[in-house]
């Protein structure tokens, strides 16, 4: 067994650029797993985190070259991915109700494994927090899924979204184009909110049942009022234009990275029984159902390509940052 690792990592700096480095790892420990990473995601969170020393992207794929002594679950040669979380306790309530993600130990990318990423050449983690990659769903394909696939999916499947209900999703990016492709293939009537007129051809294609412009627009009229809203742009919407969208008892679900204070009639929640209902990434029960939907469905990210290199990351944060990325940047090892 190796005794020695290290390996090329790309790193955020103070002034935003990215740097080359390398981490070492003192062999591998009986749960862990050596991956050689292929294809890494690129997600608006990891704008936030070009600025601090962290190996940068959490949404990796990559080929097991070697595992731990007590590793049963992977061998040589299998595809695996991982995400936002690499760890928790195992023993709290919310680790022991299959919801580990919220653990008071867990270890987050940005907050835990800072000396690792998906932007590097290989990493190493714990099996029982990698994930198989279908065979139907492709590495390109499968990073984004890491992420902002698990992202949608979560709040859809667990806060009680029927077929019947009728579902709004602010937004067609990173996010929204696969909120828009799994609410159409669980069934639901998809109508989505954009800026941009020249969006609505790629959300009818992914699925939306109606589609609406909101620049400039100062009431929306969409005839039944929607069960379920998915915030997805990059900032925070009007409120004012889409309280008045929603259905009594309805669900909003602010899913994107945001440091803005939430602002929101107090008193039209109340009234109206609306429910404001926080997320992040799935824990590893619903990640593993997300990417057997995934595949059964044939939902797949859009995907722009670039090298696994200090260029080719810099050119993929540029087109996101511009706003011109459709839909999700992967890095890819050898292009």
């Amino acid at each position: 067994m190796t005794t020695t690792i290290n390996f090329t990592v790309f790193k955020g700096s103070p002034t935003g650029q990215i740097v080359q480095s390398t981490t070492h790892k003192d062999g591998l420990k009986p749960d862990e797993v050596l991956l050689e990473i292929t294809h890494a995601g690129l997600c608006g969170t990891d704008l936030h985190y070009k600025t601090s020393d962290i190996v940068l992207s959490h949404e990796g794929v990559g080929i097991v070259q070697e595992v731990g002594s007590e590793v049963t679950t992977f061998e040589k040669g299998d595809r695996a991915g991982w995400g936002y979380l690499h760890n928790s306790c195992g023993h709290c309530d919310e680790c022991f109700s299959g919801n580990e993600i919220f653990c008071p130990e867990r270890a987050l990318y940005a907050d835990a494994d800072r000396d690792q990423g998906g932007f590097a050449s290989h990493a190493v983690w714990k099996a029982g927090f990698l994930f198989h990659i279908p065979d139907v769903i492709s590495s390109s394909h499968a990073a984004p899924l890491m992420c902002a696939g698990g992202t949608v999916f979560n709040a859809m499947h667990l806060h009680g979204m029927l077929q019947t209900d009728r579902v709004g999703i602010i937004g067609v990016g990173g996010l929204g184009h696969l909120a828009i492709q799994f609410a159409a293939k669980m069934g639901c009537e998809v109508v989505v909110f954009s800026g941009q007129e020249d969006k609505r051809a790629d959300a009818m294609g992914f699925g939306a049942s109606e589609f609406y412009v909101t620049k400039d627009v100062q009431k929306l009229d969409i005839g039944a009022p929607l069960k379920h809203l998915f915030i997805t742009a990059a900032q925070q919407p009007d409120w004012t234009i889409y309280l008045d969208t929603l259905a009594p008892r309805a669900k909003i679900y602010p899913l994107t990275v945001s440091t803005d204070t939430l602002t929101l009639p107090y008193m039209y929640l109340v009234v109206n029984g609306i429910t404001l209902q926080g997320g992040i990434c799935p824990s590893r029960g619903t990640h593993v159902k997300m990417l057997r939907f995934a595949a059964l469905h044939g939902i797949r990210p859009r995907v722009e390509q670039f090298a696994l290199t200090k260029d080719g990351i810099g050119k993929a944060i540029k087109k996101l940052e511009t706003g011109n990325m459709k839909y999700r940047a992967v890095l890819v090892a050898g292009m």
